[in-house]
């Protein structure tokens, strides 16, 4: 059956405009006027003097690398420290690691389970950290800090000043090396090369692209709150044009940029590909070969972290009998290696259906450490997932720019071992500004939906095991909100049946999301109740705190699902295959199975997209098996669903589609 060809942003909006005009509210206040002095600002404008460096160059070089963050001292997933993000791979590499949780096959296909041999998936081991090699160059600025300073380790990590003036020397003295002792110049333009050299990259295109960025930044002008309280501003520099001539000083490696290399020209990348080979007795890996779009849409770009190092996940991808994604995008500076080509199919989500019809990125970081994730990574994340929206015509929601954590289970076996990166410290919120997409309001308290929005700095639920059972993580900010079964702070957290079968509530411990909603995520109302709002959510209400003076969500209007009159319940899915009667002579059914929650009369759940039903069949290395590099398709049709915090499908058959009502309940 063909698809629509108008996209369901367009069909909402229609909708919206049909019911009265809504108007619309930016994601956030607009900066509030900096005030006379600031104690962490003076900081900047004190280390800038002493080391000789351009104060907005200092500004900007930081706020590429953290937003002028402190992040509790902890270090970034590439081991950086502090507003300066100085580097210290050797003491991370000396920090105890908990194993990671092992999860579900990531090719996600029953019709082909994966073989005894293959990793279920590219987990970081005990001992990753101690064996991997630096990411880059930079990998251990700390120390040469400390020596330009001479202050110790211990408080460049730990203390904001201190940190801010260990980068201000090490901006010094790369300015140095490359100009002479003389070449400490207050023109910015002229610190092209030693910010560029600041990244740590070990290629000029890796570098040239950081040092952009920063150069952007300061042409621009940025301003903001730090995740410790200091308002900083970086005041604009209009017509700035950097002396990129510098950078050829630095003699870095010059990589070839193929042909039909899938990066935009503006940001790092290289090719790195992922073998397609056969071995064994008739297995293979570690992707499929397609021929997307022109064989099927791409929905979805799925967000993963690594749990390892950049270097170990390159040489995972790299072993044909492992599994595989289309990037890994490196923290220190946002470099990207591509492996698979969009047009192919890799093994990353979990879910045939969704791999099938999508594009996976690794990002250098690990859901559960503390770490957080850097600046440049988000940067150069955006620009790709932008140019890929664009070419392959994804909207940029999370409806379609999703985590591993929001891809649901095939069958009911398998939704508990499904993995949950990037974690709750993920900033969606961020990384739709920097796409360009911001999360708005739509509506009012009165149009039947949320979007999921906390403010990232401040919302710091409780979690804990981070790095051991039970213990409490970092208070950090995060995108997640918390649910609970009732409208209170004490209330216990409401349960996910397929993770809790027993029908205790879920808990905090930092993997357990059974009781979770992620910023961008829209839900339909079910209720108020002072400051608590409920949504439907894995078949119950489900109340997460949502105060006017400091509101976690954003009021929407869009489509909900809801079963047709006399239904009672309905199934729920996590594929969306087509009915049996759809599939050719040898090959079998892939049987379209419920999965352990219902969707009930009276509740109801946002509409993320209307889809066909497809199955694409490759099951063997060169496609001889019957059907194989084929898609099935039926006469069945799905809307995906939010229901809990993973997407979800429901056969269009059984819901009717609704615009939120103007009066929903509360």
């Amino acid at each position: 059956m063909p698809r629509t060809t108008m996209p369901l942003s367009r069909r909402i909006a229609l909708g919206t405009a049909m019911v009265g005009a809504v108007a619309l509210v930016p994601s956030g206040p607009a900066p509030a006027a900096a005030p006379a002095s600031d104690g962490r600002q003076q900081e900047y404008a004190a280390a800038a003097t002493e080391f000789g460096v351009p104060e907005s160059v200092l500004l900007g070089v930081s706020y590429l690398e953290s937003r002028w963050d402190t992040n509790a001292g902890t270090p970034s997933t590439s081991g950086g420290y502090g507003p300066m993000h100085l580097t210290d791979a050797e003491y991370l590499r000396g920090l105890p690691a908990a194993p990671h949780e092992h999860g579900e096959d990531r090719r996600g296909d029953s019709a082909r389970p994966a073989a005894a041999a293959h990793p279920s998936a590219p987990e970081r081991t005990p001992t990753d950290r101690a064996t991997a090699p630096p990411a880059a160059p930079g990998a251990q600025t700390l120390d040469a800090a400390a020596a330009l300073t001479g202050v110790d380790e211990r408080a460049l990590r730990t203390e904001p000043a201190v940190n801010i003036r260990g980068g201000a020397a090490l901006l010094a003295s790369y300015q140095k090396a490359l100009a002479g002792p003389t070449g400490r110049t207050s023109d910015p333009a002229a610190w092209y090369g030693a910010v560029a050299r600041y990244a740590g990259s070990d290629s000029a295109d890796a570098a040239r692209t950081f040092a952009d960025e920063v150069y952007r930044t300061v042409t621009e002008g940025a301003a903001r709150t730090t995740d410790d309280g200091h308002r900083i501003v970086l005041a604009a520099h209009p017509g700035l044009v950097p002396a990129r001539s510098w950078l050829d000083r630095l003699g870095l490696r010059k990589p070839a940029r193929p042909d039909g290399l899938e990066c935009p020209r503006d940001i790092s990348c290289e090719w790195i590909p992922a073998p397609y080979q056969a071995f064994g007795a008739g297995d293979y890996g570690n992707h499929d070969l397609s021929d997307r779009p022109a064989r099927q849409k791409i929905e979805y770009i799925v967000i993963h972290d690594t749990e390892g190092s950049y270097d170990t996940t390159l040489r995972l991808v790299q072993d044909p009998t492992y599994v595989s994604w289309q990037y890994t995008l490196r923290s220190a500076d946002g470099h990207i290696a591509q492996h698979v080509k969009a047009k192919d199919v890799a093994w990353h989500a979990g879910n045939w259906y969704v791999n099938a019809k999508a594009i996976g990125l690794e990002h250098e970081g690990f859901a559960a450490q503390g770490t957080w994730y850097t600046e440049a990574m988000y940067r150069t994340s955006a620009k790709l997932v932008r140019h890929l929206a664009d070419r392959y015509d994804i909207p940029l929601d999370r409806q379609h720019i999703i985590g591993h954590d929001n891809v649901p289970g095939i069958l009911p076996a398998n939704v508990r071992g499904m993995h949950w990166d990037p974690g709750p410290y993920w900033d969606w919120s961020h990384y739709f500004d920097l796409l360009r997409s911001p999360f708005w309001s739509t509506g009012t308290s009165r149009t039947g939906l949320v979007t999921i929005d906390p403010d990232f700095a401040t919302n710091r639920p409780a979690f804990t095991g981070c790095d051991a059972a039970g213990v409490p993580c970092p208070a950090r900010g995060s995108s997640s909100v918390i649910l609970r079964s009732a409208p209170a702070a004490g209330a216990p957290l409401v349960n996910d049946i397929a993770l809790r079968p027993d029908g205790t509530p879920n808990t905090m411990h930092i993997s357990d999301h059974g009781a979770r909603a992620s910023a961008g995520q829209t839900y339909a109302v079910a209720g108020r109740q002072g400051d608590w709002t409920a949504i439907w959510y894995l078949g119950q209400k489900a109340w997460f705190h949502n105060p006017t003076a400091n509101p976690s969500a954003k009021w929407s209007i869009g489509l909900v699902a809801t079963p047709k009159p006399g239904r009672a319940t309905i199934p729920v899915y996590g594929r969306a295959y087509p009915e049996e009667a759809a599939y050719p002579a040898g090959v079998p059914y892939q049987a379209v199975t419920p999965l352990q929650y219902t969707l009930s009369a009276g509740q109801r759940y946002a509409v993320g997209n209307l889809l066909p039903s497809e199955y694409y069949r490759a099951t063997t290395f060169d496609g001889s098996s019957p059907g194989d590099w084929t898609v099935i398709r039926g006469d069945t049709r799905y809307v995906q669903i939010q229901f809990g915090h993973r997407i979800m499908y429901v056969d269009a058959a059984d819901v009717r589609l609704l615009l939120s009502p103007i009066g929903a309940p509360g």
